[in-house]
């Protein structure tokens, strides 16, 4: 096995535990919150709000650290922190502390930062040719995560006496420490003394770059649309009288739909095109809402949440595919750093922004909210390929 095949491997048996985690996270964080609170469940979504904040505040330095001492310590450190995170919330139940709960998941959001960059670093030891087939196959480790996740939430949730929701923070420890020690086998240098001296060109103008620009937005419009929906998802569940169970089925398929195609997203993006796939998701996130929006049983709920993994997963791979086209490997951290900067504190306004609307004006709201994001991407997604082709079309003229 080569060493980047090595590596990637490693990286997407990490996104398993990590995805795990994040599935816990997906499936029961609301429900706590909904449970320590009083009557006024509009900050039920608060600890999801806070992991996001958590991971948006981190992005940056999380970058950089990496840059400087190497992708495994900087994983192991991101890891560690999570571990706090978990042990923070909970020790949440025993307080009853919605605040410390909200605290524990900032933490974990501090380790999420660190996390997104699993796909980076598979990009960073790949081959031009094999960099998309990297990054899907590493983000192909969730659909193990699919499965593992929710199962955990599901038989641990009232695995301690008194304290409902307890057990799967405590599974979390539980993977997060796996983690760290599995990390020890990723074997990958830091940037050669070549490489760091390369000239950079101001981060502003990568920024600028009409691609750079699609790239990102992408991303967050994937990413946002899909927190939107899935994070009041458990809550409207609970209140048309739909179970636990039910909503774990929901959240489960959600994320199977989230990861299963990056087995082949690559592909499709070598054969069709980076621009065609992230369209493509587009398309589907818009079906994932007229689903949503045409009833609230249980197939709506769950054929809605696997339309938005599917189509997250399209613009999401697309949009980080997209990325590594706009920079030097010399302007690699500064660049990741702000296109996750500007995906996670997207995402942390979206995910403050679901439980105000799901309780002040109900689900159909939080669906609406979507379709102005969608529209913007289609838009941005035009005026790429038109200035493409109008660039190809120069080209052949010369």
């Amino acid at each position: 096995m080569t060493s980047a095949k090595k590596n990637v491997g490693v990286l997407a048996l990490c996104q398993v535990f990590f995805n795990s985690g994040n599935s816990i996270l997906a499936l029961t964080s609301a429900l706590v919150g909904f449970q320590f609170l009083g009557d006024d469940k509009t900050l039920a979504t608060v600890p999801v709000a806070a992991m996001v904040i958590g991971t948006a505040l981190a992005t940056v330095p999380a970058s950089l650290f990496m840059r400087r001492v190497g992708r495994r310590a900087g994983f192991r450190l991101g890891s560690l922190i999570g571990l706090g995170g978990a042990a923070v919330a909970s020790g949440s139940f025993f307080f009853a502390g919605f605040w410390m709960f909200v605290a524990g998941t900032f933490l974990i959001g501090v380790n999420t930062a660190f996390g997104q960059q699993y796909r980076f670093a598979a990009a960073d030891v790949a081959s031009e040719d094999f960099r998309g087939k990297a990054i899907s196959l590493v983000l192909a480790g969730g659909v193990v995560a699919a499965f593992v996740g929710p199962e955990i939430a599901r038989f641990s949730v009232d695995i301690v006496p008194e304290h409902n929701f307890l057990g799967p923070y405590l599974a979390l420890i539980v993977l997060l420490a796996i983690t760290i020690g599995v990390l020890g086998f990723v074997d990958i240098p830091k940037d050669s003394a070549s490489v760091s001296a390369e000239p950079q060109r101001p981060l502003l103008e990568i920024a600028r770059q009409p691609t750079f620009v699609v790239a990102a937005l992408s991303a967050v419009v994937g990413y946002v649309v899909m927190v939107l929906l899935m994070t009041a998802t458990p809550i409207a569940m609970l209140q048309h009288d739909l179970s636990f169970v039910d909503t774990k089925f929901v959240i489960q398929w959600h994320v199977v739909a989230m990861f299963a195609p990056s087995f082949f997203t690559g592909s499709l993006m070598a054969r069709f095109g980076k621009l065609n796939v992230i369209f493509a998701g587009v398309v589907i996130l818009a079906g994932s809402v007229a689903v949503a929006l045409a009833g609230t049983g249980l197939a709506h709920f769950w054929l809605a949440l696997f339309l938005v993994g599917l189509g997250w997963n399209f613009m999401f791979i697309g949009g980080t595919t997209l990325l590594t086209d706009t920079y030097r490997p010399s302007e690699r951290a500064k660049a990741q750093a702000l296109n996750e900067l500007l995906v996670f504190g997207s995402v942390a306004v979206a995910s403050l922004s679901s439980g105000v609307l799901l309780q002040v004006f109900g689900w159909n709201a939080v669906n609406y909210g979507a379709l102005p994001l969608l529209v913007i991407a289609v838009l941005a997604l035009g005026l790429l390929a038109l200035g493409n082709a109008r660039a190809k079309a120069g080209v052949a003229a010369d």
